[in-house]
């Protein structure tokens, strides 16, 4: 991994999201480029419009607006708040500041990235959202490149759960975790699959898994959960700590268990974890 984006709200300077991707960079020897997401209430040049029937050059601009040199202030100050914070990391870092909040243009940042980071709660609404916000479900859906949803308080990595269904998405997002992220070889390594029926304790394609996942970590555990999925992992993870969580595709897969919208959104909205997800 080389260039690792990190998407967050120019005017909210939330240095937990920044610590964790700092953090990324610095395991992984990686550019870290902050997408600096700015919006202002007018544009930057008059417009015309028509007022009683006749064409009127309309003046008010956002210059001109008390709050917009306000927000610019703000986004200055947040903007240097930033690359200091990374100086001081030892992180190469750089930001690219988008005007306009556009959807559409992180996509395609995101064509030219190896990993994409940002808040789980990433909201530019004047409403209050639940967890993952509106914002962050499209980004999970359309990124085209794996994203990690960053933990709000955060200590280390000891080790790496696989959540795991036997879906292709669930054994490419292994795949680009461990390509991503050859430094955790010597992490501990827990393959979870949850089955449905209690006296089922078969991992699908265990041993196709297990000699994967050999070529790259040295202690690999499977684990075997009974119940309904969405609640067994959640069950299972809350109250950890020092904990990867790796996912395959976010509502993608409609025959995937595992990643049922009301199963990803519950585990999203209640852990403190980094989670990756990635897809095809």
């Amino acid at each position: 991994m080389k260039r690792i984006l990190l998407a967050t709200n120019a005017a909210q300077a939330k240095l937990h999201a920044l610590d964790f991707a700092c953090f990324v960079a610095k395991a992984t020897k990686s550019e870290l480029t902050i997408l600096f997401l700015e919006s202002t209430r007018y544009e930057k040049v008059p417009v015309v419009k028509e007022v009683h029937s006749m064409p009127h050059v309309q003046t008010i601009i956002d210059n001109d607006l008390p709050e917009n040199h306000e927000l610019e202030d703000l986004y200055a100050h947040n903007r240097k708040l930033f690359s200091d914070a990374c100086q001081s990391r030892g992180v190469n870092a750089s930001v690219c500041a988008f005007r306009k909040l556009s959807l559409e243009k992180i996509i395609l940042e995101s064509r030219f990235a190896d990993v994409l980071i940002a808040d789980p709660d990433l909201s530019f609404s004047n409403n209050t959202e639940s967890t993952p916000t509106v914002f962050i479900k499209e980004l999970l859906l359309k990124s085209e490149c794996p994203v990690i949803l960053a933990p709000f308080s955060f200590d280390g990595v000891d080790e790496i759960v696989l959540a795991y269904d036997g879906s292709k998405s669930c054994v490419f997002a292994m795949r680009q975790f461990t390509h991503l992220f050859p430094a955790f070889s010597a992490k501990k390594i827990i393959v979870l699959q949850v089955n449905e029926n209690e006296s089922d304790n078969s991992v699908i394609h265990m041993e196709m898994i297990r000699k994967l996942l050999a070529l790259h970590y040295v202690n690999v555990e499977f684990k075997t959960l009974h119940g309904q999925p969405g609640d067994e992992l959640l069950l299972y993870l809350i109250g950890k700590r020092n904990t990867f969580v790796v996912m395959g595709a976010f509502g993608r897969n409609m025959l995937s268990n595992f990643f049922r919208k009301s199963m990803a959104e519950r585990v999203l909205s209640m852990l403190n974890l980094p989670v990756l997800i990635a897809h095809r």
